[in-house]
């Protein structure tokens, strides 16, 4: 029998998981809900200070309960009674810190961890590192080492601060609010302490899809080399996608308990490592059957040069990310914006790729800065018209177009985005405004946009698109879209055998180069 150890994240406590603990009870489960101190019961000593540790301890003390509990059932199992219980710790959010320094204390007593849409915390990092709001972490992080006063709990409309409320009804948001308590700030602040030894306990991602990648997302992001990503491909590390927010123990208890039931027997996807049999997704041939052509390499750019003597019109293709440092190989050798590349150059255009240094979520801005340096690297070499260039942007490169958006130069003649990212992400916490291409489209006046919509997208990036077409069609934006019912993320390389995907990338390529006047009909 499955033995559930719950534990709540920031300012929330047991109340959260009632409709989840009540539905595992009735599937004859044996539920636990942790009362962390300060968040669901009051300190021994009101002038203690309350860290992390305090919460690690709370959770040893449920599980040492349930233990002994188990110890005597054993005695009786002896005597006829049904043995085989085993512990499953679940952590949300915060909660996943406790949940991970108790199981490094108790490895062995511990069948499986479950990440409920929570991160990979480490040793030595603190808590405050996934907190989501980047001004609230750089606040935080300079409290001069003081662990000891209280995190404020969310206002109601401030919650999504925390986490997407996609799901949550008003009533369970009132009650989110009204239930919620102040957060330790000493849980936030102490590093974490692992011995390592939490490694061998099996484990398993509940990912919320209205609040982050999912499974397909993530393994793209474990293909491309991400080095703390490598250890979810392992075979003890399994998968399940929720379709909904932050709090899916209020938004779907229901489905949440059957996913939990699941988990414990050892159910869900497995990620393939990134050398496994085959290449990874990224690296698979591009959609389009395009002959080979020259390339000039210089820095971190590739120029592939269309037939004639020139000046040509230049279209720029920006991978996505974040991309690991270590990735090899780097973006611009990748098929689709080699493909793309030498589609348009075989078409009259010149067709560049570059490598930028998106390597983590708080890159945009040094990422933006190579792009904008390599754009008048190129519009300076002879064989190119300066006056005729078009961006084209990819994924996570979504929020670079911003900028362009919003101090259109008169050269810019067209901005292309595919499946991109167009604000940040719930998880992101960047508190930047400047890399918001939702807000910047209220400037891009007529600047023509060709917007590549995948039909089978994210929820939370098919999100962003849909937000950011909401305020191109109240402001009046030039924007094109060109859908692909059936397209995938990547659908260049996922997708090679979709008609409509191929059709839908010879309608964006014409109208990127229609906006540069070139007839696309090679």
């Amino acid at each position: 029998m499955a033995v559930f150890i719950l534990v709540a994240g920031a300012f929330t406590g047991p109340y959260v998981w009632r409709d989840t603990a009540a539905r595992l009870a009735a599937d004859g489960a044996e539920v636990h809900t942790v009362a962390l101190t300060g968040l669901g019961r009051r300190p021994e000593d009101p002038g203690a200070v309350v860290d992390l540790e305090t919460h690690v301890a709370d959770v040893l003390a449920v599980i040492d309960s349930v233990e002994a509990k188990g110890e005597a059932a054993d005695t009786e199992a002896r005597e006829g009674a049904e043995p085989g219980r085993e512990i499953v710790l679940v952590g949300h959010d915060y909660g996943i810190h406790p949940v991970l320094g108790a199981a490094d204390r108790r490895p062995r007593s511990i069948a499986r961890i479950v990440h409920l849409d929570a991160g990979m915390p480490q040793d030595g990092v603190p808590a405050l590192a996934a907190v989501p709001d980047g001004r609230l972490r750089e606040e935080l992080a300079g409290a001069g080492g003081r662990t000891t006063g209280e995190l404020p709990p969310p206002a109601r409309d401030d919650w999504s601060r925390w986490g997407s409320t996609a799901g949550l009804s008003e009533a369970a948001l009132d009650g989110l609010t009204a239930l919620a308590a102040p957060q330790p700030l000493g849980t936030l602040l102490q590093p974490m302490r692992l011995t390592g030894a939490v490694a061998a306990v099996p484990v398993t991602g509940v990912l919320c899809t209205g609040n982050g990648p999912g499974i397909e997302m993530l393994q793209m992001m474990v293909d491309v080399g991400e080095p703390a990503l490598q250890a979810l491909a392992e075979p003890r590390v399994t998968f399940f996608e929720l379709p909904t927010g932050h709090w899916p123990m209020l938004s779907c208890p229901t489905r949440l308990a059957e996913v939990l039931t699941e988990a414990a027997a050892g159910g869900g996807h497995r990620l393939s490592s990134a050398d496994a049999a085959g290449p990874p997704a990224h690296l698979r041939p591009f959609l389009l059957d395009v002959p080979e052509r020259p390339r000039e390499r210089t820095g971190n750019t590739d120029l592939y040069l269309p037939d004639g003597p020139g000046p040509h019109p230049a279209v720029l293709f920006v991978h996505g990310g974040p991309v690991p440092a270590e990735a090899r190989p780097t973006p611009r050798d990748w098929p689709t914006l080699k493909g793309y590349a030498r589609h348009v150059a075989g078409l009259g255009a010149v067709g560049v790729t570059l490598d930028h240094r998106l390597h983590a979520v708080t890159d945009y801005e040094r990422a933006a800065a190579d792009v904008a340096d390599a754009v008048e690297r190129v519009r300076a070499d002879p064989r190119v018209d300066a006056d005729r260039v078009a961006l084209w942007f990819f994924s996570g490169g979504g929020p670079l177009v911003a900028d362009w958006l919003t101090a259109r130069p008169a050269w810019l003649r067209c901005v292309a985005a595919n499946y991109p990212i167009l604000s940040p992400l719930p998880g992101w916490g960047l508190a930047e405004p400047r890399f918001h291409p939702v807000r910047a489209v209220a400037h891009a006046g007529q600047l023509p946009v060709v917007l590549v919509r995948a039909g089978r997208e994210s929820a939370a990036i098919a999100a962003t698109v849909e937000e950011f077409l909401k305020e191109a069609e109240r402001c009046g934006a030039n924007v094109e879209v060109i859908d692909v019912p059936r397209g995938r993320h990547g659908f260049e390389t996922l997708d090679p055998a979709d008609d409509d995907a191929r059709k839908a990338v010879h309608r964006a390529v014409a109208a990127v180069l229609a906006r540069l006047t070139v007839t696309a009909t090679r």
